[in-house]
């Protein structure tokens, strides 16, 4: 073999031929086709979202009615007002009873989620009848209830079928009313926290149940170790839902009471001092307040519990 076929023999493969340059058009268009799917969204969400909470930072410095074309700088005078009158915070009270309601809330469909993660009979009927409650519109909720509550109503007739008294006015007194209103919303917003429970619980491996079945778990042992541990995030971000759900409650009771009988919440005040009292700065400035308060919460309540990743196995 002479030295020329031996260099001929040793020569590297060259491989496949280089692709081709990709235009600098085509590269542009590649770039651009994600933005051009996010356009209409980010445009509405700028349009009806971002855009809004400008116009109300903008208007918490003037003293606007809501009605007038001129608007005239006031500076922080809402904020010192907000904060100087105590009696505008002081409907945060109400909020105690939907705060109570929302453990109730939480422990309720936890218990559901964990029964029914289980082989039980009509579980998808059962599933069905806790979440219908959250789809229906929070507007003829309230109006089913107030009928439900009203002197001589729906929960007096059933009462009176077991004997119990039943000439009692549910929505007439600060603490029966706000009592109810808070029942109603348990009832209401139960499915939510249902279906985001029984997810969680769900994606968890069905191996570990197995593997604590053969080591002799009972059910409660099984969520203490396997249940709780793995849902640990949702229910954190359940907590932070109702809490402030909690804060800013508003449907319910502005349908069934309107505010009245000292169930008024901060919402409710809000949009009054805006729409009864057309004084829109002052309600801009309180809106803003609650929504720091809001992420106040949120942020406390995210460094208290941090959102740690689970390994069950």
């Amino acid at each position: 073999m002479t030295q020329t076929t031996e260099r001929a023999a040793v020569r590297p493969d060259p491989g496949p031929p280089a692709p081709a340059p990709v235009p600098r058009t085509a590269r542009l268009w590649r770039g651009a086709t994600p933005w051009l799917f996010l356009l209409a969204p980010l445009t509405l969400l700028i349009v009806f979202t971002y855009a809004p909470i400008a116009n109300t930072v903008a208007y918490s410095f003037t003293d606007w009615d809501g009605v007038s074309p001129e608007l005239r700088y006031t500076g922080t005078g809402n904020y010192e007002e907000l904060f100087t009158r105590p009696d505008l915070f002081e409907v945060f009270w109400v909020s105690g009873y939907y705060l109570a309601a929302s453990v109730v809330q939480i422990v309720a469909a936890l218990y559901f989620a964990t029964v029914l993660s289980f082989h039980v009979r009509f579980r998808t009927f059962f599933k069905g009848v806790l979440f219908f409650p959250y789809l229906i519109n929070g507007v003829a909720i309230g109006f089913v209830f107030l009928y439900f509550f009203q002197d001589g109503g729906t929960l007096d007739s059933v009462l009176a079928l077991f004997g119990a008294e039943s000439d009692r006015a549910w929505l007439d007194t600060p603490e029966s009313a706000n009592t109810s209103l808070a029942a109603v919303s348990v009832w209401r917003h139960l499915g939510l926290n249902f279906v985001l429970f029984l997810g969680a619980i769900q994606s968890i491996p069905g191996d570990l149940y197995e593997a604590a079945e053969l080591d002799g778990a009972n059910r409660w042992q099984q969520f203490r170790h396997i249940i709780a541990p793995g849902i640990k995030p949702v229910l954190s971000l359940t907590v932070i839902l109702s809490i402030s759900g909690s804060l800013s409650v508003f449907e319910i009771p502005y349908i069934m009471t309107g505010g009245a009988t000292g169930t008024e919440t901060f919402v409710i005040q809000t949009v009054k001092l805006a729409f009864q009292f057309n004084k829109t700065g002052l309600a801009s400035a309180a809106a803003l307040v609650l929504l720091l308060i809001v992420l106040a919460v949120t942020w406390v309540q995210r460094r208290l519990v941090p959102d740690d990743k689970v390994d069950l196995t």
